[in-house]
């Protein structure tokens, strides 16, 4: 952890340990009528849960987890606002009584617009959501406004916070008053809040949802025969947008075809119809009838929903080849075919064994690469682009080699920062840190350096002359290739992608593996320079690659076509002829 993250967290208890005494004083301080320790503690309660609610809101669910969430600690509020205004304040039993029911009758409305959000939510949930589709004539179930869903159900009673300061006025001036009429004013706006959902309710009634219908309806007009299926998350969805435009360019009626609503946010832009079904009952009820063709980007468990289908052929295509274990999942067996980019493709699938036949693996090239400039300076008019892409730690806890990010990444952005005339670009996996917390800190560090070398830390374009990190969807990595004269990464897909440009490129070897040895084991090795855990190497390898004479360059033509397929073939036409031949 680093050390920033470890004074939030301290910061984040000491939050939490300062609303639950301030909660504590409040109950004592309106038990004895001692208003001045009430109005204190209100203060430091109401910030408390201002801070947890914004700056440390994964302690404050720490709260939730024990049995103090926000609906008992607004219940101790509003009980040590009644034990002060009956300690300190001659109310009388009629303001005594109204002090009591006011805040209990917000909650009872808290309560029933909780099931009355819960009906209308559930009846005006769309259970698909599409692009580039129209539906334009469907009639849709009205939603409540956003304000009212926002504070309706048992969000209600954060109004009672203003009984609070109520409270200390009227413990002041010894008149039940302030609390009565903010009382009245926090029901009031509970009750039409219950008015504006109940009216929603009574406007929808009768109606459905009717997107599916529609889609469905969509299915049998269109017929699509080619559907590029995804059923990953939002954080995975780099897997699927790698596939949107050569399936675009295929030449056939296609369709992307989502499991998550929060992927389907997140994928990219495309011209192609998109149809997200979350639920695996209504998606296997869709007709597929007319798909003749289902391409893979990924392994997922929902991809069954799919591949159930018997009138379709099955493709596994992958987001990238690689010599990384995950590239030959013995998952992908269940497809008709495997896609891989060339030779090394098929021939990591024969030497793992893992069931997927040779006469099942077709070789079609990388057709993402045709905008990937081949040899040559990257840009002749830049300083010297060095790009490092690390991969992300992966799944294995003991596989402490699979990125170089934590054992040596803070060694390579420090190297190539201080060696004078190369511009750093700095481009993590979007799964870096999502699994690993050493991970997470040496990208925290690694960005913290570039910062302080006046780098920009969240680049958007790959313009001007200082160093960047690129975290988001753009600059996308082939763009970084463009822009680069060498690569620093893992054994990975980039680097596989990246030999189609036919520029030096260097693969990390944090275990130490002998040289011989580390290039048998990793084929997409075999033309690059390799680092060891100290990256003594760094020096040398930049006044090689710098001064043109580079003599790995014909290793990596070679390598190019073992890695990508034949030299001078286009991987897109060669993508559209096994669509066609699948589709004929």
């Amino acid at each position: 952890m680093s050390l920033f993250s470890r004074v939030r967290s301290q910061q984040g208890f000491a939050a939490v340990g300062a609303v639950l005494l301030a909660y504590g004083i409040m109950i004592l301080a309106g038990a004895f009528g001692w208003v001045v320790p009430f109005a204190a503690a209100g203060l430091v309660a109401i910030a408390g849960e201002f801070a947890l609610a914004t700056r440390f809101a994964e302690t404050g669910e720490l709260l939730q987890k024990a049995g103090l969430g926000l609906v008992w600690r607004r219940l101790i509020r509003d009980l040590s606002v009644v034990l002060l205004i009956v300690s300190a304040v001659r109310a009388g039993v009629g303001g005594t009584v109204a002090v009591i029911l006011l805040p209990a009758a917000l909650w009872t409305v808290a309560v029933g617009t909780t099931a009355l959000a819960k009906i209308t939510d559930g009846r005006a949930a769309t259970p698909a959501f599409t692009r580039n589709i129209d539906l334009s004539a469907l009639r849709r179930v009205p939603a409540p406004p956003a304000w009212a869903q926002r504070i309706a159900g048992l969000q209600l009673p954060l109004l009672n916070v203003l009984l609070v300061p109520a409270a200390v006025v009227a413990a002041l001036v010894d008149r039940v008053t302030p609390v009565v009429v903010t009382g009245l004013v926090t029901l009031a706006a509970g009750l039409v809040t219950a008015a504006v959902l109940a009216l929603s309710w009574l406007r929808g009634r009768g109606r459905t949802p009717g997107i599916l219908p529609e889609v469905h309806a969509w299915l049998a007009r269109e017929r699509p025969e080619v559907a590029l299926y995804f059923a990953g998350p939002a954080k995975d969805v780099y897997q699927a947008n790698m596939w949107l435009a050569p399936t675009e360019a295929a030449g056939r009626r296609a369709v992307v075809l989502l499991r998550h609503e929060d992927a389907f946010r997140e994928l990219a832009d495309t011209r192609l119809p998109v149809i997200c079904v979350p639920a695996g009952v209504d998606f296997m009820n869709l007709d597929l009838g007319s798909i003749r063709v289902a391409l893979y980007a990924a392994n997922v468990g929902a991809n069954i929903h799919m591949l159930r289908e018997p009138g379709m052929k099955h493709v596994f295509v992958g987001h990238g080849d690689s010599d990384k274990q995950a590239s030959v999942n013995p998952y992908s067996k269940v497809y008709d075919e495997v896609w891989v980019a060339g030779p090394a493709g098929r021939e990591r699938y024969a030497r793992a064994g893992v069931g997927v036949l040779d006469r099942n693996i077709v070789e079609i090239g990388r057709p993402q690469l045709a905008g990937v400039h081949t040899f040559g300076s990257a840009a002749a008019d830049h300083p010297f682009t060095v790009l490092y892409a690390p991969t992300w730690e992966g799944w294995l806890d003991d596989d402490q080699y699979h990125t170089s990010l934590v054992l040596m990444g803070e060694l390579i952005v420090t190297g190539l920062l201080a060696a004078g005339g190369v511009r750093l670009i700095y481009k993590p996996h979007p799964l870096t840190g999502s699994r690993s917390r050493q991970a997470r800190a040496a990208h925290e560090r690694i960005v913290a350096l570039i910062r302080a070398a006046g780098g920009d830390t969240d680049a958007t374009s790959l313009d001007g002359t200082a160093h960047l990190v690129v975290t988001g969807r753009t600059p996308a990595l082939f763009d970084c290739f463009n822009a680069t004269d060498l690569l620093v990464s893992d054994v990975s897909s980039v680097v596989s992608d990246f030999v189609q440009s036919e520029r030096p490129y260097v693969v990390a070897n944090p275990a130490g593996l002998p040289e011989d040895e580390f290039r048998q084991t990793f084929p997409t090795a075999r033309a690059a320079y390799l680092f060891s855990a100290d990256c003594g190497e760094l020096e040398k390898i930049l006044a090689v690659t710098r001064a043109g004479d580079d003599p790995m360059t014909e290793a990596r033509r070679e390598l190019k076509e073992y890695l990508l397929g034949p030299a001078g073939a286009n991987p897109m036409d060669r993508f559209r002829e096994e669509i066609g031949r699948l589709c004929g």
